[in-house]
């Protein structure tokens, strides 16, 4: 549904259940729907001073708080992976906890990662990620906006730029600048990244300057 609010995704079709599971099937039980598209893309951030950005008169200004990264190991199941590390540490870092938090956009190269990573950060307890979503606590207006570009499944999936993306949509948010897929009153936005099979993780806290 996000994806068909924004003129940049891949996919701007707003996909009923039935159309997903009546997909092509990818790798059971995965359509081709709930598996990200690889696409080309590039995405570039500037990062100055708090000094510099008042030198050249930036007013609507984002300030990175807290980014921690981590590499993956083998953990039993049930334990704590990279994913959760990083989260209990960039809130602590940044003062900021998972309520707090306006926007989000994560790592959903499929439709089951998306729902472990509500899980991983921490806005719903382990197990409810299904529900978390079924009651539509993920959009626009619910406990957390996610992924309002329309993720990678819609958005599409540039790998090395994926990254960057999500810290450009995030800040895009918080200045108020993505008209109908606009959160309203975005003051604090995260990104949070992966790659391979939990070989690494990457999460940051963001807020709007005042």
């Amino acid at each position: 549904y996000h994806g068909s609010l924004n003129a940049r995704a891949q996919f701007r079709e707003a996909l009923s259940v039935e159309q997903v599971l009546a997909a092509p099937m990818i790798a059971e039980p995965l359509t081709r729907p709930m598996c990200s598209p690889i696409g080309d893309g590039a995405a570039a951030v500037v990062l100055v001073s708090e000094a510099k950005a008042r030198q050249l008169g930036i007013q609507r200004r984002v300030r990175v708080v807290s980014s921690v990264l981590r590499s993956g190991w083998d953990h039993r199941y049930g334990e704590d992976g990279a994913g959760e590390l990083c989260a209990r540490e960039v809130y602590e870092e940044s003062g900021v906890g998972a309520e707090d938090v306006s926007v989000v956009e994560l790592h959903d190269a499929s439709a089951p990662a998306e729902i472990m990573a509500y899980e991983d950060l921490g806005f719903c307890a382990r197990g409810e990620g299904g529900p978390f979503i079924a009651e539509r606590r993920s959009y626009i207006g619910g406990t957390v906006a996610v992924n309002v570009d329309g993720g990678l499944k819609a958005k599409g999936h540039p790998i090395a730029a994926t990254g960057v993306s999500m810290t450009y949509e995030i800040a895009r948010q918080l200045r108020g600048e993505c008209g109908p897929r606009q959160v309203p009153g975005a003051g604090v936005g995260l990104t949070h990244n992966v790659g391979g099979i939990g070989q690494y993780a990457f999460v940051q806290v963001l807020t709007r300057e005042t």
